[in-house]
């Protein structure tokens, strides 16, 4: 058996590793017996001569397998689904997606992270209600399971502790956008979760990790293969994301936007990635017999109002006073009532009249970062009550004047080069014809 140092020297040289030797590294990171310069070392070896698609499957399987792996009742085996998305602006599908999917008879332990940079996280975003409690136990998960079908929590200490370890030294090696790495982070975590099916959101554009579609589909193919290699049925799906998600940005004008949409109210755009992601799963799970009719399950639940009557007990079973739960999921409730909103509100104004084309959603991701909404580094606060309301929609005629952009803020206040970016980020054309509705789906990556 090769040493550490021959190990970090064989993937250094564009060596293939073999299973045993994966696991051995695997095994020195979880067990704190390498030293951080030789797993920074090893990393950036991967970076540079990247993972054959069996060392990948084999890294995601040792990874998985470092510590804790859930277990469920026999009878939930073939129902057990999550989603993953890659990060956006204003991507607040899993609030919709999860209570949906419960309403159609998924179990859903939807183990969701925190934001960093300039992509918001799914656990801030519930943290700005009340009493929510993203960290449960293995058995309180099992139980929450049991009473609703769903609920969204953050990584266990006992789940993937490898991921834990790799993920922290990614960061600081400037190694956090190699594939194989990427796939045996996020992978590795939803197989800890013992899934019967998983959807990846794999989001390509402006405000996405990678740009392009071409990019964004290495990434997917990767991740599907990783995915069905530990026994998972898994699917990607790849979405635009230039502008935003909906019309809300910031942690609790998007729980706001979530419970609007609950109640039928949702936008366009934020629902059919609702739609599309909850089709799949259905379909995978054989719920549904085909995508249109898994697309219709999950509607009707939105629609019907079942999908907000998990919402509510989840909150309930996650901490939330039941007072509160019921007064955020009721037809016309002042939200403020419960969500603290910022002490200040801009409204930036169209400098001209035409037709909206363009909104930068990483121009107004990153103001808002700045002001609060987002962190540099792990472990920092965010300001839940910072955040954007786009009161315009992209083909949508404006006339010079008109209130485009809400913007809520604390201290700091936005400088007025913050406020110019912001104003930049608008693009109107005279000449445009109107055309309201605009499609983020782009392609469906199915298994065989």
């Amino acid at each position: 058996m090769l040493s550490i140092p021959d190990l970090i020297k064989k993937k250094r040289d564009g060596g293939q590793l073999s299973d045993e030797e994966i696991k051995v590294f695997i095994n020195a990171v979880t067990n704190k017996t390498m030293q951080e310069s030789q797993i920074g070392a090893m990393l950036m070896a991967i970076w540079q001569k990247g993972m054959k698609p069996t060392e990948v499957q084999t890294l995601t399987r040792e990874m998985m397998s470092s510590g804790e792996v859930m277990s469920w009742p026999v009878e939930w085996k073939t129902l057990m689904v999550d989603k993953h998305s890659t990060g956006g602006v204003g991507d607040k599908v899993s609030l919709v997606l999860a209570p949906a999917l419960a309403a159609c008879g998924c179990k859903v332990p939807m183990i969701s992270g925190r934001g960093l940079a300039h992509t918001g996280g799914t656990l801030d975003k519930l943290e700005s209600v009340p009493g929510f409690n993203v960290y449960q136990s293995a058995d309180q998960i099992r139980d929450i399971l049991a009473s609703v079908g769903c609920c969204i929590v953050g990584q266990t200490e006992r789940l993937v502790p490898a991921d834990r370890v790799l993920y922290a030294l990614r960061d600081i090696t400037s190694t956090v956008d190699s594939l194989p790495l990427i796939a045996g982070s996020i992978i590795s975590k939803k197989g800890a979760e013992s899934l019967s099916a998983l959807v990846l959101d794999v989001k390509f554009g402006r405000a996405a990790l990678y740009k392009d579609l071409q990019s964004a589909e290495e990434l997917a193919k990767l991740l599907v293969s990783a995915g069905n290699g530990v026994g998972i049925r898994t699917a990607a799906v790849l979405t635009r994301m230039d502008c935003t998600i909906g019309r809300y940005v910031g942690n609790s004008l998007e729980v706001i936007e979530s419970l609007e949409a609950l109640k039928g109210r949702g936008p366009d755009d934020l629902m059919e990635l609702v739609t599309t992601l909850g089709g799949v799963l259905l379909m995978q799970t054989g719920l549904a017999a085909d995508l249109p009719d898994g697309r219709k399950q999950i509607s009707d639940a939105v629609t019907g109002g079942a999908a907000l009557s998990k919402f509510q007990v989840m909150m309930e079973a996650q901490g939330v006073d039941k007072g509160t739960a019921r007064s955020l999921c009721s037809t016309n409730t002042d939200y403020y009532s419960v969500l603290r909103k910022a002490d200040h509100q801009l409204e930036l104004k169209a400098p001209a009249d035409g037709v909206v084309v363009d909104i930068n959603g990483m121009d107004l991701a990153q103001v808002l970062h700045h002001l609060g909404a987002g962190r540099s580094k792990a472990g920092e606060d965010v300001n839940h009550s910072v955040g954007a309301e786009l009161l315009v929609a992209l083909g949508q005629r404006v006339a010079k004047g008109t209130p485009w952009l809400r913007l809520h803020f604390d201290d700091p206040a936005p400088t007025q080069e913050q406020i110019t970016w912001l104003e930049n980020s608008l693009t109107v054309d005279p000449k445009a014809k109107p055309q309201l509705g605009h499609t983020l789906v782009e392609k469906l990556l199915l298994p065989e």
